[in-house]
């Protein structure tokens, strides 16, 4: 298990294989999808220099879950349940069979997004505006979605993918772009709720809710497996929930009522 950990984390960082342009192209492609999703959240990355760390943090963080808790959780799990049920009943029943790994992949990864989040909401007090933790929220999930994105796209070119493919096989090569535009858009979302529940006093309603949503949106994994969906329609069902978690962030971004942190009180005046 190590030695498949290990070759997991490294597989973000080499690509043997990979020349240095399609490389920057891929880091390129990722920054641009970030962008434009996080730009509709209005962050103040230049007012508040310390929201880069952030981004940074959530990135390195989520991906050290994914390794040393997601993958031996999984596993273990995976044994548990071929201790109890055979293989073949386990993928006669797989929607059902699969739900709980793709659970955890929710629960942990939404969790370390939250670290920084957290670490920010204690910083200021444990009182923070709703919109500055939906602010925050949404740099710490575009942190992890570059990061991500970045290691898709590059495995992507590694596995040989060229514009050629496009012109032979249609604009359905393209689907891996797509589709990690609009997850971009999901973890920004996701942690932008997380956020905003943390500064509401909801702090773990809202992670529960945030990692129900990142279960929704992996579980289109197990259906396109289980052929209940085709990759276009696996493709459009990310674009759905990308729009709809967006949507519900920005609601709650110009729609809720701003809230400054309450200052020490004042001694009341006694009239004489």
């Amino acid at each position: 298990m190590w030695e498949q950990m290990m070759a997991f984390l490294k597989s973000w960082f080499i690509f043997p294989d990979l020349g240095l342009d399609l490389m920057l192209l891929g880091i390129g492609l990722a920054v641009i999808f970030g962008a434009i999703w996080l730009s509709s959240h209005w962050p103040p990355l230049f007012k508040k220099p310390w929201l880069w760390a952030v981004a940074v943090a959530s990135a390195l963080l989520t991906l050290a879950a994914v390794v040393f808790v997601q993958i031996p959780l999984q596993i273990w799990g995976g044994e548990a349940m071929l201790r109890i049920w055979p293989e073949q009943v386990l993928q006669d029943w797989f929607l059902l069979a699969g739900l709980p790994l793709v659970l955890l992949t929710g629960l942990v990864q939404e969790g370390a997004k939250m670290l920084p989040i957290v670490a920010w909401w204690w910083r200021g007090g444990r009182n923070i505006d709703p919109r500055m933790g939906l602010a925050i929220g949404a740099v710490a999930g575009a942190g992890f979605g570059i990061f991500e994105a970045v290691w898709v796209h590059n495995s992507m070119f590694s596995m040989g993918w060229t514009w050629q493919l496009v012109e032979r096989g249609g604009y359905i090569m393209l689907a891996g772009f797509w589709e990690r535009f609009f997850t971009i858009a999901v973890h920004i979302g996701m942690s932008a709720l997380a956020g905003y529940g943390l500064a509401r006093g909801k702090g773990w309603q809202f992670y529960l809710i945030a990692a129900g949503l990142h279960t929704v949106l992996n579980y289109s994994a197990i259906l396109l497996q289980k052929e209940v969906l085709t990759s276009t329609q696996l493709e459009i069902y990310a674009a759905i929930l990308a729009v709809l978690v967006t949507a519900w962030a920005l609601w709650l971004r110009w729609w809720t009522t701003e809230e400054e942190p309450p200052g020490p009180v004042e001694p009341a005046e006694v009239e004489i």
